[in-house]
């Protein structure tokens, strides 16, 4: 076992530091003693983080590296506390509204992964929901002082989190629902129907806020800008790229895949055959049909639990405690996919969660196989529960805190071509692979090219990409329900740099591999490769391409 060094003190207290800051985070990472506070978004806190920020930094310059692991500490905080630092002083905070993952979406989801077995658990709810009005006011703050200085947000995002604050008002709403599922009474059952309409109603607070006085003061126009983009870029992929270099390549990147769907669609449906006639054949198929959400869910575990099997030891070499990922239905209804990691002693495992929007019932398999590998194995959980566990030999901020969306979400959609590449896929299976790298390849387009002001597809009618034409891209290119994708497409709008992340990782992950198999030559072996690239847990990916140079 490797001896902690001084770095790895620095590290750790900044994880200590980061769980005080941002009690949600603590929640996620298992770390016990936060789970009844919320974060403080107020414009005072932003201040006294980017204070604590720039200490870390002074004293990771400061201290030498011990060996090769701190070396690589020294690089990937570097880079990430000075990233999060800039944002803070450029002001990134003050108008951080999407409908995603701003600290509405953040408040809203800390309850799905807190314990409801004991009554201590339920008090913590109930503590948690009772001061969800002060970390709203702070945000609200934050956004006023936004106001004032002239950073605000586009005006399209404002109303769809104000949508989203309204529904959490309601009496239907996620607070009231938890208070109900409790079965509670006596004080502690009375402390949660307290807590529900303190929450309900601070998020209506919000809305009217949100609607009466940020949407007036907001941005007409969904774009940031290059200088914002050029940040967010570097925020998700911890690389610099060119981004007009890499527009261009989405662009061929798309033709590409567009090409290669079409040829699979002849094969499936007949010649002639188009996507659609190849969607149309392959949902028509009685075995690709799930009925429900229970079904769906059981289908989800069979799958995942059917990957590791089949993955462990053959293709990569699995923790024992990685073995066990589970799949949940969310509580939410938003149409999202996601992933949460392990707790640090794994007593909770690796979810796979499905937010499946009010009134769907009807899924298909050939479209969502590689979405249960992506989230499962060898995506996320593979990856961050490998990180996870390794918990003995790397700090605790490489091992639960650093997470860059280039690496985390390149290495998933990499692996979902892994997939294909190792033979897991049917036909109908790699035509949904392929739509979700359709899908993947459209958002490089339409986010580079919506921010910063490229010229429009003449198809579209030219000029510069806009809402109305983004719409029509994503209808052309992704099969998806309609509620689903407009969804997307606001996500995209509101969260510059985010979406691309997917596929300009993956193109980084695979120009790391190709770089490494040209060195190793005969000798280059695969599993090695990705046991050795996922031992070093999550970095930024200038650090990573670094690192596996050797």
């Amino acid at each position: 076992m490797r001896t902690p060094t001084d770095l790895d003190a620095i590290a750790e207290a900044h994880v200590d530091a980061i769980a005080a800051h941002d009690p949600i985070s603590a929640t996620d990472y298992g770390i016990p003693g936060y789970d009844h506070l919320l974060p403080d978004f107020s414009p005072g806190e932003a201040a006294r983080w980017a204070d604590r920020l720039r200490d870390t930094l002074r004293k990771i310059a400061a201290t030498p590296a011990a060996d090769d692991v701190d070396k690589v500490t020294s690089a990937a905080m570097t880079e990430r506390l000075g990233l999060e630092l800039e944002a803070i002083e450029e002001g990134d905070w003050l108008a951080n509204v999407n409908n995603i993952a701003s600290p509405l979406q953040m408040v809203r989801e800390a309850f799905d992964l807190m314990p409801t077995a004991t009554d201590e658990d339920w008090a913590n709810i109930a503590s948690r929901m009772a001061v969800v009005p002060e970390a709203l006011t702070g945000y609200r703050a934050s956004l006023h002082q936004g106001i004032a200085e002239g950073r605000v947000p586009a005006r399209r995002a404002v109303l769809d989190v104000a949508d989203q604050a309204t529904q959490l008002a309601q009496p239907a709403s996620r607070f009231h629902g938890l208070a109900a599922e409790a079965h509670r009474d006596g004080a502690l059952g009375t402390a949660l129907m307290r807590g529900a309409a303190l929450a309900a109603e601070a998020c209506g607070e919000l809305a009217r806020f949100l609607r009466e006085e940020l949407a007036p003061a907001a941005a007409e126009s969904d774009a940031v800008g290059r200088e914002r983009y050029e940040r967010a870029s570097r925020e998700f992929l911890g690389a610099r790229i060119d981004l007009d270099e890499t527009y261009e390549w989405g662009v061929e990147a798309l033709r590409e895949v567009a090409a290669e769907q079409d040829a699979l669609a002849r094969e499936i449906a007949g010649p002639g055959a188009t996507a659609a006639d190849a969607i149309a054949a392959l949902n028509a198929e009685p075995a690709n049909q799930i009925h429900g959400t229970d079904a769906l869910r059981a289908w989800m575990q069979g799958v995942a639990d059917e990957a590791i099997a089949a993955l462990d030891g053959t293709y990569f070499d699995l923790d024992p405690r990685v073995r066990d990922v589970q799949a949940m239905i969310a509580p939410s209804n938003t149409g999202g996919i996601y992933y949460t990691a392990p707790s640090a002693d794994f007593s909770r495992p690796g979810q796979m969660w499905w937010s499946v929007p009010a009134g769907v019932t009807e899924f298909t398999t050939w479209l969502e196989k590689t979405t249960v590998h992506h989230e499962g194995v060898p995506g996320h959980h593979l990856q961050i529960g490998q990180a996870v566990a390794l918990g003995q030999s790397l700090n605790r901020w490489r091992s639960l805190v650093c997470w860059t969306s280039g690496h985390g979400e390149g290495w998933a959609l990499y692996s979902e071509r892994l997939m294909d590449e190792f033979g897991f896929l049917n036909p109908g299976e790699r035509f949904g692979m392929l739509d979700g790298q359709r899908l993947r390849a459209t958002r490089v387009v339409l986010d580079l090219g919506l921010h910063l002001g490229k010229p429009a597809f003449d198809r579209y009618g030219g000029g510069t990409w806009d809402y109305d034409k983004c719409w029509q891209l994503l209808r052309d290119n992704v099969a998806m329900e309609e509620q689903s994708l407009r969804f997307e497409l606001h996500r995209y709008l509101s969260w510059p740099g985010q979406a691309p992340s997917y596929r300009v990782g993956q193109r980084i992950w695979e120009q790391i591999r190709s770089e490494r198999q040209a060195r190793d030559g005969a000798s280059f072996n695969l599993k090695d490769f990705h046991n050795q690239a996922l031992a070093v847990g999550s970095l930024p990916l200038d650090v990573l391409r670094e690192v596996l140079a050797g």
